[in-house]
Parts: structure tokens; C-alpha cells; sequence
């Protein structure tokens, strides 16, 4: 049976409602902050990632933020950088960016349902997926550059292949 089976008509289903839906058939912990936001936390093979959804009404738009902690060595910043930057020439559905004052990695990304456009039960769960995927592929890489003292372009060989965990 799909996803979308389970939903009698995503057409007139808020995205947040059809989040927690998800959450529920995942047994993922999620708290609904808002009507229009929804944090979950979803385990992964490396750690438990943090994800937040929320729907933008204003500019018709649903957007994603998986977070996971990070505190690299100063000295190592750098590297960091260096190493994000190769993450993100490798993927196209997302950004990978580094909050500092929160000490936390961040995946985002903007699902554009512009025109009263409808993101489906499978649409969302690949979204979320992504997400997962993409902080489970690099999250090695990151520690590799920053706690392993490994350059960059060594850390990323962790990298090169797609991590298949359960998101």
C-alpha cells in the first residue's frame, strides 16, 4: 500500500498535518510546535537528527531543516568550510550550512508549492528522506576534517558513495 493510500485527499490536507501523519507511520518523536510547524526527530546510523517543518503560507512554501550538533576545534573551521563546500557541489536538492553560535550542521531546503500546488504524502517522506540521506552520507567527511585532522579532499572519500540507512 503507498503513502498515499493512507491519506483520503491530500488536496485539501494542510503539508504540517500530513508531516505528523508521516511522523506517526514512522514512529518518529515529533511535537507539533504550530499549526504551521512540526519538529520530529528521526534516528539515523550516525546519531538522531532533529528536523523541523515548516509551512510558509506567505510565500507557498514548505521548508526543511535537519540539524545535527557540531563543536570542531577552532583550528579546524577552516576545513570544515572547506569540506561543506565539497558536500554541497555534490548534492542538488538541499544545502548543507554551518550555524556557529548554535554549534549545529544544517541540511535545508525549500519544497516551492507555488499556485496552490499539493506536495503528496510521498513527496514529503522523500523530502525528509533526503534530508536524512544527505546528513548520514557526510556526516563522517565532517568529522573526519574536524576531529580526525584528515584534509578535505581525504575526508570526502568517506563520501563518494550514497548512504542507504533508515529515515
Amino acid at each position: 500500500m503507498s503513502l498515499s493510500e493512507d491519506f483520503l485527499s491530500t488536496d485539501e490536507m494542510h503539508p504540517i498535518d500530513i508531516v505528523e501523519t508521516l511522523a506517526e507511520h514512522h514512529d518518529w518523536e515529533f511535537d507539533r510546535v504550530t499549526d504551521d510547524q512540526i519538529a520530529m526527530a528521526v534516528e539515523g546510523q550516525w546519531r538522531t537528527y532533529s528536523l523541523t517543518l515548516a509551512w510558509s503560507a506567505q510565500d507557498e512554501t514548505l521548508r526543511l531543516i535537519c540539524t545535527f550538533e557540531m563543536e570542531p576545534p577552532e583550528h579546524r573551521l577552516s576545513e570544515l568550510f572547506d569540506v561543506l563546500n565539497r558536500c554541497n557541489d555534490l548534492v542538488w536538492n538541499g544545502a548543507f550550512t554551518w550555524w556557529a553560535e548554535q554549534k549545529l550542521m544544517v541540511w535545508r531546503y525549500g519544497l516551492c508549492l507555488a499556485g496552490g500546488q499539493v506536495a503528496g504524502p510521498e513527496q514529503i517522506d522523500r523530502l525528509i528522506a533526503s534530508a536524512v540521506m544527505a546528513a548520514e552520507r557526510f556526516y563522517p567527511a565532517f568529522q573526519l576534517a574536524t576531529w580526525g585532522e584528515r584534509t578535505p579532499s581525504d575526508a570526502m572519500k568517506v563520501a563518494i558513495a550514497e548512504a542507504y540507512g533508515r529515515a
